[in-house]
């Protein structure tokens, strides 16, 4: 089963794990978070993510970080290198739901469905009009 950790800026992840639990109280066990505070130092925050993962054993983790090129982000890429770890960026509900429900896949098919839920989430929504879903790969 891959654990699931969410590190993001504070409060987000914390928001995330309260409606993920409210959802999926099962989950508890397989999921964590990590709010990043405006004052935490990236070194700090580095030490506790290692932390974790070396917590974690040989178990693989998926990280659900909120914005590529932000502190959460880099933090993350640096330390996956040499464990096993996957991080998708651009969290949100829909892609939490997703990886719960879905946490016993790989950890590769697993990223895959996190990204499939996030995009397939967001829809711009009218009354008595169609979704509106994203087009192509989001890239501008």
């Amino acid at each position: 089963m891959t654990r699931i950790l969410v590190l993001a800026h504070s409060p987000l992840a914390s928001a995330l794990r309260e409606v993920a639990m409210h959802t999926f109280p099962e989950c508890a066990a397989t999921m964590e978070t990590v709010d990043v505070e405006p004052t935490q130092d990236a070194a700090a925050l580095e030490a506790v993510l290692r932390q974790r993962l070396a917590a974690a054993g040989a178990e693989d983790t998926l990280i659900l970080v909120d914005a590529y090129g932000a502190t959460p982000c880099n933090v993350a890429l640096r330390v996956a290198d040499g464990v096993r770890v996957r991080v998708v960026s651009g969290v949100n509900v829909p892609m939490l739901w997703r990886s719960l429900c879905y946490r016993h896949e790989s950890l590769g098919a697993l990223a895959q469905r996190a990204l499939s839920g996030a995009v397939n989430g967001i829809m711009a929504l009218a009354p008595g009009e169609s979704p509106l879903r994203p087009e192509g790969d989001g890239r501008a």
